[in-house]
């Protein structure tokens, strides 16, 4: 068994209570689900109380996914693209980065794009294995 980060590959550990192999079920979706909820509020709280505009917020907000651009050089090209926009640690350095230097514009991106994220861990979208979009490390993402 290989460690692989980017893109994630789905592997079933023995005796594991998954029911599809690589994607998470049950509670453990439950709490992850609820990780991006608290992550998109703590943002959103962060955002309000710094003051940053909220125009920006409103054009920004989409910009990760702009990270699907990478699909067009096939799922696994397109797998690794996403999850390197859509994992919570570029984000936080910006923020961090943005914060310790007194840049409001670069607090401001790095918490529109945690808040991105959060909600698309919310609603379902997780990081993406090579095989199809919507095969995620949530489960199959199906539009409800």
């Amino acid at each position: 068994m290989t460690a692989s980060i980017l893109p994630l590959e789905p592997e079933a550990a023995p005796g594991s209570a998954r029911t599809e192999a690589g994607f998470v079920t049950g509670g453990v979706r439950t709490l992850l689900r609820l990780e991006g909820l608290a992550a998109f509020a703590a943002a959103l709280a962060i955002y309000a109380h710094a003051g940053f505009s909220w125009g920006a917020f409103a054009l920004l907000f989409l910009a990760p996914d702009l990270s699907m651009l990478a699909y067009l050089a096939g799922p696994r090209a397109g797998a690794i693209g996403y999850n390197v926009v859509h994992t919570y640690v570029f984000p936080l350095l910006l923020a961090l980065a943005g914060f310790a230097s007194g840049v409001p514009v670069t607090a401001a991106g790095g918490l529109i794009w945690i808040a991105h994220i959060g909600l698309d861990r919310l609603i379902g979208y997780g990081l993406k294995y090579p095989t199809a979009f919507g095969d995620t490390h949530l489960g199959r993402f199906r539009r409800s």
